[in-house]
């Protein structure tokens, strides 16, 4: 089994994925925009352009999901603390490299520090209101 976080936006999916690869690079493998569904003519102009799928491969086993919600289908977004993406890289510069790169604008929980449990690790919310825990121990 396999489990991929997807992440819900409102109008800035197509920003917060093109910052997610800049920093953990790759490309995407799916990036579908509301005026490529058939059927979605309907659309209010504004909301067209937004996001109905987009995909960006984390290595080999996880792949980051998301898209943007539709207010004019009744959609409404509720950020709130009930997800978080956990990231486990495979060494303490990869942890700190990450780290960096999506607390710029956002919220620092818990800096990157050795934990009483064994782990490297620390926690945050970068600017789109999506909640990160990184997660580095040698021996995993």
């Amino acid at each position: 089994m396999k489990v991929n976080p997807y992440l819900n936006f409102d109008g800035k999916a197509e920003e917060a994925f093109l910052f997610y690869k800049s920093i953990f690079g790759g490309e995407f493998i799916g990036h579908m925009k509301m005026s490529d569904a058939p059927d979605m003519n309907d659309l209010p102009k504004e909301e067209m352009n937004r996001v109905m799928h987009i995909s960006l491969p984390l290595g080999k086993d996880t792949i980051l999901m998301g898209s943007d919600i539709l207010p004019s289908a009744g959609h409404s977004l509720n950020i709130g603390n009930n997800i978080y993406v956990s990231i486990h890289p495979e060494s303490r510069e990869e942890a700190d490299r990450i780290f960096a790169g999506l607390s710029k604008g956002g919220d620092i929980e818990m800096p990157m520090a050795d934990q009483f449990w064994g782990d490297y690790f620390g926690s945050l919310v970068d600017r789109f209101g999506i909640r990160w825990m990184i997660n580095h121990n040698d021996d995993f």
